[in-house]
């Protein structure tokens, strides 16, 4: 297998100013863009061709990724003037996907669960579609028959009576017949269309508790993980980084030789803090400032953006 769709249309309304002036995926994480840890994840398990559909500020894909390139690998970029759901994400580049087997990626998932195990047994099994799920998690909606390895329902929509005892995390394996299965040039999620192939017993699941998994679709969820990830050494594929990422600030940003910076938090290049300022589980992103004496507690000070006072919970 060696193409992947990352999902890159979303509106990010969870992140709420976040995602102003950024789609979901170029969010900044520890000083990089999130979609790199995605390419960097999948390009881990030989996948090495990459398409992304874009909506919300598409030009600051093509910005970023001048020559449609992620070091030496191809990414095509497929805008959606008009939002097309997952379902018709998929059959929007199905043209890009016909040929060979092929793996779906949520965009706003940042994890180093092994996915070669979803690959190898989606290679050993006659299924479609086979999802990764995991064992723990806030959105336990899969129903999975462990003997026979297939999904059985998605949120009780079959009546089954159970309404599901996994996590799903967005990543998953299709055979080209998945295609076959989507509506045409129509906006529809995924989901109508997994329960479809349920009934058709063609929609297995691997169950991958391995590694970490994190949902950044929200700005808890994206605070929380730079605090968590400023004690681990997840994710493996950041080792590049590690001398940045353990100090906390890229080499290129301004800091008051009197600032306090706590671990859990990140400066980016070109941002500026000044002289007696307090920065707690707070990300600041390139090129903007926190004013002297400043104190932040979990905020996001954007690009080019200045952050002063004693701040708490928000984002600039």
């Amino acid at each position: 297998m060696k193409k992947a769709f990352v999902l890159g249309a979303g509106l990010g309304s969870r992140l709420k100013k976040l995602t102003e002036k950024l789609p979901k995926p170029m969010i900044p994480v520890f000083g990089k863009p999130l979609i790199e840890y995605s390419f960097e994840h999948l390009s881990e398990s030989g996948i090495n061709q990459f398409i992304v559909n874009t909506h919300h500020c598409a030009e600051v894909y093509n910005d970023h990724f001048k020559n449609d390139h992620y070091k030496e690998m191809p990414i095509t970029f497929k805008h959606e003037p008009a939002l097309l759901d997952t379902g018709g994400g998929i059959d929007n580049v199905s043209e890009l996907l016909s040929s060979d087997p092929f793996l779906v990626y949520n965009g706003d998932i940042l994890t180093d669960l092994p996915i070669i195990n979803l690959l190898n047994h989606h290679n050993d099994n006659k299924n479609a579609v086979t999802l990764a799920l995991r064992t723990n998690g806030s959105g336990k909606h899969i129903a999975l028959d462990s003997k026979s390895g297939k999904v059985t329902d998605i949120k009780n929509l079959l009546h089954s009576g159970n309404t599901g005892s996994y996590q799903f995390t967005g990543i998953y394996a299709c055979n080209p017949e998945f295609l076959n299965y989507l509506q045409h040039n129509k906006k529809h999620s995924v989901i109508p269309v997994f329960l479809k192939l349920i009934k058709e017993k063609l929609l297995g699941a691997i169950v991958i508790d391995d590694g970490k998994w994190w949902d950044l679709g929200t700005r808890t969820n994206y605070l929380d993980a730079h605090q968590i990830l400023s004690e681990s050494k997840f994710p493996n594929y950041l080792i590049d980084y590690k001398s940045n990422w353990k100090r906390n600030r890229s080499e290129e940003s301004q800091i008051a030789p009197d600032a306090k910076i706590d671990k859990a938090s990140y400066i980016g290049k070109g941002a500026s803090i000044g002289s007696g300022a307090h920065i707690i589980n707070s990300v600041i992103w390139p090129n903007s400032k926190v004013i002297a004496e400043s104190q932040l507690v979990r905020c996001v000070v954007r690009n080019g953006q200045i952050a002063k006072g004693k701040l708490e919970n928000i984002d600039i």
